[in-house]
Parts: C-alpha cells; structure tokens; sequence
C-alpha cells in the first residue's frame, strides 16, 4: 500500500466492483417494489437529529468511495487483488441471497430466514465487504479507512432501524434481536 495513492482512470480500476454491487443491488429492488419501500428508512420511520446526520455522513463517505474507485487502479496479478477479489465475490454473495430472503418475505413480517439467521443486516454487511474487498484489491487505505468509518456509522444507524422493528413487529422481532447476532455469527439458541 501506498500512502499517496495512484490516480488513474482506467478500465480495469476499482468502479467495477462497485458498478457490479449497484447493478445487483439495483435489480434485486426491481424484482418487488413494494418491497423496496421497506428498505432503509420507511416514511414511518422516526429518526432524531443525530441518527438523521450519521445517515448522511454514511451516504457522503460512500459516494465519495464510490467516486474515488473511478481512479482506483487494481494490483493486478497480486496477491492483494485475489484477496480483495475473494472478499468482494463473499460481499456479492451475501447481497444476492440477502435481496432473495428480503423479497420473498410478506411486507407485514421481519425477514428472518435465509442469511438473515445468521446476520440482522446482510445488506450493510454486503456494503461493508464490498468496500474492504475493494480496498483490499487495489491495496488502497484510504478505502480501508472508508470502511472503518462507514462500520462505525452504520452500527450507530442499525439502532434506529431496529427500533423502528421492535415497534413495527413487536414481540417476534425482539425475539429475532435475541437468537440472531447483528453483524454475522452463529445464532443463539
């Protein structure tokens, strides 16, 4: 790693990962609208001042992320690039079978089966691989340190969220909030 990183438009730079988790993420959207409108933050979600500014700054790291990977040079042929690579294809993987359990699940019900048995936020956890799989594979700290942040962040917002589910589903969420951990781990009995 590099502590003044290349800049280099290029075809073979990092914006192709994250074209390819937008493309996916995109899609899995488009197969149930309805069930889009339960994504992020429903109209009847409550947030406070300080939840609301946390949710920007996310959004603010990760388009400037996403802007920076446009002259984000992979290390092609190197063992960082396969590792990253690894890590982005698992980030991938997550999203996919997180956006199948998320729409196949009735509108008035928490979505607890699939992935979802074993992490209470797939789709953050998928963002989150993706940035250090993209990190990782053009060797890039200053995507490391976005990561970090946007971890840091994102387990402040997962509060709200989860708040928001307590009262919307009541009793089998808190339930749910029992069994399964936030980030990814065996559930507990």
């Amino acid at each position: 790693m590099q502590l003044i990183p290349v800049f280099k438009i290029g075809l073979l730079n990092a914006w192709i990962f994250v074209a390819c988790s937008l493309l996916i993420s995109y899609s899995i959207m488009l197969f149930n609208k309805k069930a889009y409108k339960k994504l992020g933050n429903p109209p009847d979600m409550k947030l406070n001042r300080r939840e609301k500014v946390i949710g920007y700054l996310g959004s603010i790291i990760t388009y400037i992320a996403f802007l920076y990977s446009i002259f984000l040079p992979f290390k092609l042929g190197t063992a960082w690039f396969y590792a990253g690579l690894f890590i982005f294809l698992l980030a991938l993987f997550v999203l996919i079978i997180a956006g199948i359990n998320f729409i196949t699940t009735p509108l008035d019900k928490p979505v607890t089966k699939g992935i979802y048995r074993y992490s209470r936020h797939p789709f953050y956890l998928s963002h989150i691989l993706t940035f250090v799989g993209i990190g990782i594979a053009a060797a890039s700290w200053i995507i490391l340190l976005a990561s970090i942040i946007f971890l840091i962040l994102v387990n402040i917002v997962v509060n709200s969220e989860e708040r928001y589910c307590k009262e919307k589903y009541g009793d089998a969420y808190k339930e749910y909030l029992n069994k399964v951990p936030r980030w990814i781990g065996i559930p507990k009995l």
